[in-house]
C-alpha cells in the first residue's frame, strides 16, 4: 500500500492564549499543499521501519509513523508491517510533514487491517501523535483553533493562485519563536480576513511568530521581502518557520521564480482549492 503524505501551510496564525498545560490556543487556517513524501506499508514477518530521501534526525522509535503503528498495536490485534518513508518535505520548517506522515500511517494501517475506524477515532489517535496530526486525517482546508485540533469548515477559492514555498534551511528553536509572542485575542478574526480579496491580506493577515523569528534570522525576513518583490499578492511564514510562502497569480512563470532561490528547497504548485 502506497500513499503520499502532503504538507500544509498556515493562512494567518494568531497565538490567542496560554493554557494551564503549557500549550497555547491558536487561531489559524490550514490548507493542504502538494509538496509530498511517499509512504509505503506492506505486511512483514516482523516490524521494520526504513527511510530514504532526506535524512531523518532522531531515533527510529520517535518517528511518528512508528508511533502510529504502536498506538494501534496497543488497542488492536494487527500484524507486523514494513513501513518505508521516502522523505521529501523539509523537516522543521513549519510545513507539517512529520505530522502528515504519522496521520497518513494511521489511515493506511486502518485500511490494511480493516479496522473501520471513524474519522473521529482516527483524529483521536492522531491527537496523541501531535497537535498538527489530526488535520491530516481529513486533509482539507479548515479554520483551526484550540491547540490545533478543533476544526471548522471554510469556503475558500484560491484557484487563481499558485503557491511558491521556499525553505531557507534554517532551524528555528521553539524558544526563539515564542520569545516575542504576547498571546491575545486578535482584533479581526482570521475567517473574516479570508473573506476579503487576497490583495488585502498583506496589511491584515499575520503570523504572530514572525517578529521574533525575523529579529533572530533577518535572512528569513529578506526572503519574505523577495517574494513580494517578485510579484506575490500575499507572503507569510508558515507555522513557527522557517519556510516562507507566497501566493502568486496563476500566470506567474514557475521556472523564472524558482531560479531566484538557488539551492534552497523550493516548491511551486497551482492551488486547487
Amino acid at each position: 500500500m502506497l500513499t503520499f503524505p502532503n504538507a500544509k501551510i498556515n493562512l494567518g496564525l494568531d497565538i490567542v492564549s496560554k493554557r494551564p498545560d503549557g500549550y497555547h490556543n491558536i487561531s489559524s487556517c490550514f490548507i493542504p499543499v502538494n509538496w509530498k513524501d511517499a509512504l509505503e506499508i506492506v505486511p512483514s514477518d516482523e516490524f521494520k521501519f526504513s527511510s530514504s530521501g532526506l535524512e531523518i534526525p532522531g531515533k527510529t522509535e520517535s518517528n511518528l509513523c512508528v508511533k502510529a503503528y504502536e498506538l494501534l498495536k496497543t488497542d488492536y490485534d494487527i500484524g507486523s508491517v514494513h513501513i518505508h518513508l521516502h522523505k521529501v518535505i523539509p523537516m522543521g520548517g513549519g510545513l507539517g510533514g512529520g505530522s502528515a506522515d504519522g496521520a497518513f500511517a494511521l489511515k493506511m494501517l486502518d485500511k490494511e487491517f480493516g479496522l473501520n475506524l471513524t474519522i473521529e477515532q482516527l483524529q483521536s489517535y492522531a491527537k496523541k501523535l501531535g497537535a498538527d496530526c489530526p488535520f491530516f486525517i481529513e486533509n482539507k482546508p479548515v479554520l483551526v483553533s484550540g491547540i490545533g485540533e478543533i476544526f471548522d469548515d471554510i469556503d475558500l477559492d484560491l484557484s487563481r493562485y499558485k503557491v511558491v514555498i521556499v525553505n531557507p534551511m534554517i532551524h528555528v528553536p521553539t524558544k526563539i519563536a515564542f520569545s516575542q509572542v504576547m498571546p491575545q485575542k486578535p482584533n479581526v478574526e482570521i475567517k473574516d480576513i479570508l473573506n476579503s480579496p487576497v490583495t488585502n491580506w498583506k496589511s491584515q493577515l499575520k503570523n504572530d511568530f514572525e517578529p521574533s523569528v525575523f529579529d533572530a534570522y533577518p535572512e528569513i525576513l529578506s526572503l519574505k521581502d523577495k517574494l513580494y518583490t517578485l510579484g506575490a499578492d500575499y507572503v507569510s511564514m508558515t507555522g513557527s518557520g522557517a519556510s516562507v510562502y507566497g501566493l502568486f497569480p496563476s500566470e506567474a512563470d514557475e521556472l523564472d521564480l524558482k531560479l531566484h532561490f538557488g539551492d534552497m528547497p523550493t516548491f511551486i504548485s497551482q492551488l486547487s482549492i
